[in-house]
């Protein structure tokens, strides 16, 4: 735990792009009374690509090289940081979203509103953008731009079924904060979750086994 805490601190501090701390407190912009909440998932996808983009351009692969950590670790600290940022923001929201159901904003126009289900999809979209993102970038730990550009079609995908949700009429309960209604949007955040769960480990493996190949 101590390593893991480590290496994610190296990160923070040396790696991540200060544009992702903003991205990170956007989870805000729940309490936007019209605005397709699937893009503040969006930017939380930003973050990752921003930094890598940074990493890469300041050679954080080769002075992570030189340090007394392996290939595996180097991968670790990146996930790590992925993660950080994007259940940051996810965490950040939910006091916004609370505030938003206390006012009593009228329910967004534009999409679906942050509610159980909305995190629940935020999750299973961040799992998706990370695994492809992450497997396709360690292949050579160099082509940020084709791994943000694969990684990006599932997450429009997503995000357009995510804001799609609001206008079909057998899914209603999923865009309502009535108390009987979140509870039947458990299962979608249940999901959601076991979906990050899984898949991020699944992405970290596959992304160490392949950077482990990689010639520095």
């Amino acid at each position: 735990v101590n390593g893991m805490m480590t290496l994610l601190h190296k990160e923070i501090l040396l790696v991540a792009h200060p544009t992702s701390i903003v991205f990170a407190l956007l989870g805000c912009l729940v309490l936007v009374p019209a605005y397709p909440y699937s893009v503040i998932f969006m930017f939380g996808c930003l973050a990752a690509y921003i930094t890598f983009l940074n990493a890469r351009e300041t050679n954080d692969v080769w002075y992570t090289a030189v340090l007394p950590v392996t290939k595996r670790e180097c991968v670790l600290g990146k996930c790590l940081l992925v993660v950080f940022f994007q259940l940051f923001q996810l965490l950040f929201s939910i006091p916004f979203a609370i505030l938003r159901s206390a006012l009593k904003i009228a329910n967004n126009p534009v999409g679906l509103d942050a509610t159980v289900a909305w995190y629940g999809f935020g999750l299973i979209l961040y799992a998706v953008f990370d695994f492809v993102f992450l497997t396709a970038f360690y292949k050579n730990a160099y082509q940020i731009g084709k791994s943000f550009v694969l990684a990006a079609i599932p997450m429009i995908f997503l995000m357009v079924a995510t804001e799609s949700t609001a206008y079909i009429p057998a899914l209603v309960w999923m865009d309502s904060c009535q108390p009987e209604h979140l509870l039947m949007q458990l299962p979608i955040l249940l999901i959601g979750i076991l979906c990050y769960a899984l898949l991020v480990p699944l992405a970290y493996r596959i992304s160490a086994k392949r950077f482990e190949k990689v010639d520095l």
